[in-house]
């Protein structure tokens, strides 16, 4: 293998690392040169052991890149990549919750609903994507995962059109469940794409971007739930309008998201042009966590199951998602029991969104400002905390205090993209990456069954149980959220014990966090004390776990 690409300094602009042919450092090149791997030609079974970033890498040879040339394809990644994201995610989340929207509007009458059902149509697509993440999980590894993502769109968008034309239990749960089988791509998809293209520190503000949709869904889906239960039209009724314009929405715009998302750096058509292929998987070196590899490896696989930080990410996940697949369900509901009428209660679910938006971008942030993850979220969980106790105090007639309770309640948007991408930054290996994101969205899946059984019909519109639920969940996981940040810190000292016991310093920068500003200032401190560590990150894509790789550090 030839030796890794580098940026180097130019006139115009300051340089991120230094070229081992940079003939000012001889010394230093010499030695980066004796120890790098020799270039051959592959046997197939090691071609399939290769991230394939690195048979890219290894044909390019030696490329100069700059800070702005960094830039610059950021950028083009940024709009080609995470535009479609953005509109997938906007389009899943309106979707899912048309049936918030619909229940606003007389749907439990209309369609006879009685009991749990109502219930039900929320937790049923979770009990779809539960069954099927295996499946998906799977397809991911094998199958071009933009196209994969496309069909699965294309799919939903047309049962949420059906749902237009279910008129009782049977129709609308059928129709939820095949909803569900074709979202539960959606998550795992994204969070290996973001891990594919984008720095571990660009991770977290990609990662919060995409799950911010969300919140401009829940922003834009009530807008448009008060705009179509205004249309008057004798055949449609305005849950079947609901359903019918928002899953036409989303079928009529695949092909916007099939012509913008590609399948991986190797082969995106917006990087054919000079070094930016070449770049855009270079830049990632530093968090050691590959690109794409399209063998599915049992190692991996197991090393997952056996990993402890798995299942502490399922049960953050799951203390998240139970409250949050109630609230979801049961949330227009819940203000429309403060005493106000349909079309008043869908637009208060406005600002629902808007704040948990401005959550996201704020926490975002802030963990990237204080390079910590685990203070941010567990300080948010206490906002949801003091909103669900004030609506279970407060008197009925205090309609302006429970309303503000009700939105403090939405801080609660900002807890599982920050999970999220807390865990995107702590496994590495394709299969392991692939294998941790199912565990996780199998726990989301159960937390989002489980939510809105919880609330009662009986206990409507007060729900004394779905709220004491939600708030063991919440409290429980400031507890659970402490206790991974001590497990990854202990990693962390075995992995300083790994380094030192090979000879090397023991305490490692992680520069993947770090502003490009802040890395060149730290490699610039290493080359003045003689500090640099020359094969840092020679494993990176090697598609080597985290724990078989030394040089990998964990976030906090």
């Amino acid at each position: 293998m030839s030796n890794p690409i580098v940026p180097t300094t130019t006139k115009d602009d300051v340089s991120i690392a230094t070229s081992p042919y940079d003939e000012s450092k001889k010394s230093l090149d010499v030695a980066h040169l004796e120890s790098a791997p020799r270039a051959h030609h592959h046997t197939l079974e090691e071609i399939k052991e290769l991230d394939e970033a690195a048979l890219v890498l290894e044909e390019a040879g030696h490329v100069d890149y700059s800070i702005a040339e960094d830039r610059r394809v950021l950028r083009k990644i940024d709009l080609w990549v995470l535009t479609p994201m953005l509109i997938v995610y906007f389009l899943q989340q309106m979707d899912k919750s048309s049936v918030s929207y619909a229940s606003v509007f007389n749907l439990q009458a209309e369609t006879n609903l009685v009991g749990t059902q109502y219930a039900w149509l929320t937790s049923i697509v979770y009990v779809a994507q539960l069954v099927f993440q295996p499946l998906s999980s799977y397809a991911l590894v094998k199958f071009p995962v933009g196209k994969w993502v496309l069909f699965n769109v294309f799919c939903w968008g047309a049962c949420v059109a059906c749902m237009g034309a279910a008129k009782d239990f049977g129709g609308l749960l059928t129709t939820r469940f095949f909803l569900g089988v074709f979202e539960a791509t959606v998550a795992p998809s994204f969070i290996a794409i973001t891990q594919m293209w984008w720095r571990r520190r660009e991770q977290t503000y990609r990662t919060i971007s995409w799950n911010a949709s969300n919140g401009f869904a829940s922003i834009f889906g009530p807008l448009i739930a008060f705009g179509v239960g205004h249309v008057n039209n004798p055949n449609i009724l305005p849950y079947q309008g609901i359903f019918i314009f928002l899953g036409c929405l989303t079928v009529a715009l695949t092909p916007v998201v099939g012509y913008m998302l590609p399948d991986n750096p190797t082969t995106a058509r917006f990087l054919k042009n000079g070094n930016d292929r070449v770049i855009a998987i270079e830049r990632l070196r530093s968090g050691n966590m590959g690109t794409e590899n399209k063998t599915w490896k049992w190692p991996q696989f197991w090393e997952t199951m056996r990993d402890v930080k798995t299942w502490l990410w399922a049960l953050l996940l799951f203390l998240v998602a139970c409250p949050s697949g109630g609230i979801s369900a049961f949330g227009g509901l819940i203000v429309q029991g403060f005493g106000y009428d349909s079309f008043t209660t869908i637009l208060f679910q406005m600002p629902f969104g808007g704040i948990t938006v401005l959550s996201i971008a704020i926490t975002s942030w802030v963990t990237n400002k204080i390079k910590l993850r685990f203070p941010v979220i567990a300080f948010m969980s206490l906002f949801p905390i003091a909103g669900a106790v004030t609506i279970r105090q407060l008197p009925r007639d205090n309609k302006g205090g429970l309303l503000a309770a009700y939105y403090m309640v939405s801080f609660l948007g900002c807890l599982q993209p920050l999970l999220y991408s807390w865990s995107n930054l702590n496994a590495a290996g394709h299969t392991k990456k692939v294998t941790n994101t199912a565990v996780l969205f199998i726990a989301q899946c159960v937390g989002n069954i489980v939510g809105p059984q919880v609330y009662k019909a009986e206990e409507k519109p007060y729900y004394y149980t779905g709220i004491a639920v939600d708030l063991g969940c919440w409290c429980a996981l400031i507890f659970a959220i402490l206790g991974t940040a001590a497990y990854l810190h202990y990693l962390n000292k075995q992995q300083e014990k790994r380094r030192l016991a090979a000879g090397r310093p023991g305490h490692v920068i992680d520069t993947s966090i770090m502003t490009l500003e802040e890395a060149e200032k730290h490699r610039q401190h290493q080359l003045a004390t003689g500090q640099i560590e020359l094969n840092t990150n020679e494993h990176a894509f090697e598609d080597s776990t985290d724990f078989q790789n030394m040089d990998f550090v964990y976030v906090l």
